[in-house]
Parts: structure tokens; sequence; C-alpha cells
């Protein structure tokens, strides 16, 4: 790997597991990772080796005196586009060692990719690594996109000023569902998403605050009664609020 991709700095040397999943991060801003990814569990992950984050500075690869990296939209218009030049040589010293494609995609963070979901997130953590690009300005130019099949994903239907933010979301959701981050498994089972639907209500002491009791099916011992509490709950409110959510999983259930 090339002196421009740096690791997160660490009081004591990572104890590096062999395989351990690899995010590469192309970016202006390389001081924003990693942000709140240092912090707890996806940070002790980091600290202990369950993972490795590395950042490149797409301006170390930019043209002239004053490292370039974008310029002005063909066919006019306002803002600026990143060169694909310059992020086709960003790019290819981010895919040093990488592996093969399928076990290590190309995400570039955009508002016209595909939405991001849970799904998404697991089919990412299975494999060995990710590198993402993220955007500025008014975007990428489309033939560096397009030269390497880039994956665009988008957070939801708004614009951020750049991918950092969206970065990092992404690689939360992911490497917490990379062996052993996560210190009981059966949390990832299930939350919201793990089978198509939203997560039940959650409660825990005082028995009663504000007046207000945790139902009883939830202390009165008997599991089977808890579990099918907790699926009606789920469904109720992911009809409720997600009504999308509800018809792709009533579809599925008709299968």
């Amino acid at each position: 790997m090339q002196a421009s991709l740096k690791p997160r700095d660490l009081m004591e040397e990572p104890r590096i597991v062999k395989g351990a999943f690899q995010a590469r991060v192309v970016t202006l801003f390389p001081e924003a990772f990693p942000g709140t990814l240092g912090l707890s569990l996806t940070g002790k992950a980091l600290d202990f080796g369950l993972w490795r984050l590395d950042t490149l500075d797409l301006r170390r690869f930019g043209e002239g005196k004053h490292r370039n990296v974008d310029d002005t939209p063909a066919g006019g218009g306002a803002g600026m586009v990143l060169r694909p030049d310059v992020v086709h040589n960003a790019l290819t010293a981010a895919a040093e060692g990488a592996a093969p494609r399928a076990l290590w995609p190309v995400v570039y963070l955009s508002p016209r990719g595909k939405p991001f979901d849970q799904a998404m997130a697991r089919r990412f953590a299975a494999g060995a690594g990710i590198t993402l690009l993220c955007g500025r300005f008014e975007g990428v130019d489309q033939r560096v996109l397009d030269h390497w099949q880039v994956e665009e994903v988008s957070l939801g239907d708004f614009v951020l000023t750049g991918g950092e933010i969206a970065a990092q979301a992404l690689l939360d959701a992911t490497v917490r569902l990379l062996p052993g981050v996560l210190g009981n498994a059966a949390s990832a089972e299930e939350e919201s998403f793990s089978d198509g639907l939203l997560e039940h209500p959650q409660y825990t002491r005082p028995a009663i605050w504000d007046g207000r009791e945790i139902p009883p099916v939830l202390t009165g011992g008997n599991h089977a009664e808890v579990a099918k509490w907790r699926r009606a709950e789920a469904e109720r409110l992911t009809a409720e609020r997600r009504p999308d959510l509800w018809d792709a999983w009533r579809a599925r259930q008709r299968r």
C-alpha cells in the first residue's frame, strides 16, 4: 500500500486478525476518519484488529502545483466536478492488494445511488473489504465511475456536502455485523430490518416509570409469549410506520 494510505493512529499497535475486513476510503478529508467509527463497539473492534480502516487522501493525486482535483462541468453549469484522471489514480492505489471485486466492491456514496439497507450491509460484511469513494462538489466524472464499474449507494433522498458522513454510516452498519464485533450475536438477529420488519419496543428497569409500566408479558417469564408479543409489535409498528416494508414483508410471506 502506498504511503498515502494512513491507518488509524493508536497508542499501541493493533492486533491484526488474519483475513480481517478492510475498509479503504478515498476522500479529500482523511482527517474526518475514524470519526464516530473510533468510538464504542466499532472503535474497540478497530483497536483489536477485527477490521482495518485506511484513508487515501485524494489531494495527493491532484494535478499541478496546487494539486487540483476538480474542474468546471462540461456543458456549463454551477459548481465543480472531480476529475476522472485524479479519481482513477486514487482508486488504482486503493486497489493495491485488494481481493477480487466480487469480494471487495468499490462504492461511490451518491444521492442517486441504490438505497442502502440492511441486506446490503450484510453483503458487504460477508466480503473481504470495501473501497469507498467520497464525492464532493457536483460529483464525479461519469467516465471514471463507468471504467471502475463503481456501485453507487445512497443513504436516502437528501443531499450532503460530501460523502464522508455517509461513508461512516455505511461502515458502521457493516462493521457491526462482522464476527466478534457485537458482544451478543443474537442482537443483530433481533433488531430492525433483520427479517424485513422494524424492531419491537424495548423496556428495562425501573418497572414503573412516570406512571408507565413495562408490559406484563415481558416480566411473566413465559418466553413463548414474549416472542409472540414481540413479533406482533414488530408487525404493528412496521404496518404503521413503514407501509412499504410491510407490503414487501407480506408479499414474501405469501410465496
